[in-house]
C-alpha cells in the first residue's frame, strides 16, 4: 500500500487524486505541497471543523472517516507524466478498492481523475454524477486543489460544500 494511502471499510469519503506528488510521497502525507489548498477547502466547505495540516492527514480517517487513494500510485512532478498504461491499470485497481471498501462517497479531486476512471462520453459536471459507477458509492467530481489550478478558492469551496452537505445528511454506517 502506498504510504499516502488511507483506506478502511465503509469510509464516509474516499478522496481520489491522480497520483502522489513528489512532495507528498517524500513526506508521506496527502496534499503536502505548500501551494495545495486541499485542507483549506475542507475546512472552509465544512467538511472539517478545523484546519488540518498535511501531516495530520492520517487523522482524517479516524476523525471523519475520510480516506485517501489515487488512480495511479507512482509519484510524479505533474499528472502529465502519467502514462496511459498506468491509467489503464489504475482503473482496475481503483474499481477494486471502491468495491471492496465501499465508501459512501467517492470524491474525485480533479475532473481529469474522474474522466480517466469513468471514461464518460459526455462532458462531466462538477458535483454528483447522474450515474454511480459502483452501486451504493456516490460519485462526486470536485476541482483539484493544486496550486496550479486557476479556479478561485471561493469557487472550489462552493463545490466542496455540496459534498459537505451530503455527508451531513447521510446516515451513519
Amino acid at each position: 500500500m502506498p504510504i499516502t494511502e488511507r483506506l478502511t471499510q465503509g469510509m464516509n469519503i474516499l478522496f481520489i487524486g491522480y497520483n502522489p506528488s513528489l512532495t507528498s510521497h517524500a513526506k508521506g502525507f496527502n496534499y503536502a505541497g505548500k501551494s495545495n489548498r486541499f485542507y483549506h477547502v475542507l475546512y472552509q466547505s465544512g467538511l472539517t471543523t478545523r484546519l488540518y495540516r498535511p501531516e495530520e492527514s492520517p487523522m482524517l480517517l479516524d476523525d471523519y472517516g475520510y480516506g485517501f487513494t489515487n488512480i495511479v500510485a507512482r509519484p510524479t512532478k505533474t499528472a502529465a507524466e502519467i502514462r496511459k498504461e498506468e491509467y489503464a491499470e489504475g482503473r482496475m485497481v481503483l474499481l477494486d478498492k471502491l468495491t471492496r471498501y465501499r465508501p459512501k462517497f467517492a470524491c474525485y479531486v480533479g475532473k481529469g481523475v474522474y474522466e480517466q476512471f469513468a471514461r464518460p462520453k459526455n462532458k462531466v459536471p462538477w458535483g454528483f454524477q447522474s450515474k454511480d459507477i459502483v452501486d451504493g458509492v456516490h460519485d462526486f467530481v470536485a476541482p483539484s486543489t493544486s496550486g496550479l489550478v486557476r479556479m478561485k478558492l471561493s469557487e472550489q469551496v462552493a463545490i466542496y460544500r455540496m459534498l459537505a452537505e451530503a455527508v451531513k445528511t447521510s446516515r451513519p454506517n
